[in-house]
């Protein structure tokens, strides 16, 4: 009988090769023969690990989210230092350049995995969900300390960069886009909550 530890290295194992299954071939590539052979295991381990298929990708979109609370602690230690527009550029970036994107097609390519996923996460989207309320979380903080306008509706703001930066990172066969594209949409976004910046010239 395998061991605790084991067994967590066999469900990593085969949640890594998942991953790159869905990064280099999309979802439709990614099937339990697909993942067994990437992670060069026998064919009946992910059966042993898990009910079925889908709750091997139920499990693999919900540990993936549950990652998202590391990111989301080093954003809002973020408040107050660089710039908010920066800050947020660098947060989704990280986000979106990860496997984030791959599993939000792949929960919309799979019927079984969106009602297995609402067992237990009823509303919104795994890893949408947490960006959004980390977003939510640093933009309350940076109002409190006086960057972000005081009437500022985070709860609108922060769904909307999520989506906007999903729409700027979806295409999974062009290139990411640049650094100077990300920081122009959260400054598009935010234009109308940060200070201006101070005029330059004579007066």
């Amino acid at each position: 009988m395998p061991t605790g530890v084991a067994i967590r290295d066999v469900r990593e194992q085969l949640f890594e090769a998942a991953e790159r299954i869905l990064l280099r071939d999309g979802p439709s590539a990614l099937t339990s023969r697909a993942v067994t052979t990437e992670a060069g295991c026998a064919k009946g381990v992910l059966h042993r690990h898990f009910a079925d298929f889908d709750d091997f990708l139920a499990e693999l979109v919900l540990d993936r989210a549950g990652r998202m609370a590391a990111q989301a602690t080093a954003l809002r230690g973020a408040a107050g230092t660089g710039t908010v527009v920066g800050n947020i550029a660098d947060a989704l970036t990280t986000i979106f350049r990860s496997v984030a994107v791959a599993l939000v097609a792949l929960i919309t390519f799979r019927d079984e995995l969106r009602a297995r996923l609402r067992r237990t996460w009823p509303a919104g989207v795994p890893l949408l969900a947490e960006a959004v309320i980390m977003v939510a979380d640093y933009l309350m903080a940076e109002r409190d300390l006086g960057r972000v306008a005081p009437g500022a509706d985070v709860g609108m703001l922060a769904p909307t960069l999520i989506g906007a930066g999903h729409l700027l990172f979806a295409d999974r066969q062009a290139s990411p886009p640049e650094p100077e594209a990300v920081r122009t949409m959260v400054s598009t976004v935010l234009s109308g909550v940060l200070p201006n910046p101070p005029a330059s010239g004579g007066g």
